[in-house]
């Protein structure tokens, strides 16, 4: 199956594109932003198969990720390409490590090809406009 690796990077270049397009990239905001959503995924489909126990374990991960954004945010964005790139490890991993029965069975695939393709965009972005990397300073108003 094929199809949702192949959707992930597209929509994820799609994204990217887009945000850096009409610059809403320009932002150090709209990176670690995007790891936070996709990161908050697996707890709403914990909250679709009902069970607690899952809920708390994907909170916790989603919490995980949580803080590595904002970390990425005030510190440096190349923590949120590491956490970008960890999350769609996790991904392929998801089924190995929590036992949620509501995740599509095309997700962790999705969404593994969406993250890895969402942090090599970053890094490109990083690499080619050095500014974007350190916090939002005085120095460094972005």
């Amino acid at each position: 199956m094929l199809a949702p690796y192949v959707i992930g990077v597209v929509l994820s270049l799609a994204v990217g594109c887009f945000a850096t397009m009409i610059r809403l990239d320009g932002d150090r905001a709209f990176f670690p932003t995007v790891l936070i959503v996709v990161a908050s995924y697996y707890v709403l489909f914990a909250v679709i198969g009902g069970t607690s126990p899952t809920i708390i374990a994907e909170s916790a991960m989603a919490g995980a990720f949580l803080f590595a954004a904002t970390l990425g945010f005030r510190r440096n964005l190349w923590l949120v390409v590491a956490a970008l790139a960890a999350h769609g490890v996790f991904d392929g991993l998801h089924g190995f490590v929590i036992a949620n029965p509501g995740v599509p069975s095309w997700w962790p695939a999705f969404c593994l090809s969406y993250d890895l393709t969402a942090a090599a965009f970053l890094a490109w972005t990083l690499h080619r406009d050095p500014h974007k990397r350190a916090p939002r300073t005085a120095a460094n108003p972005r």
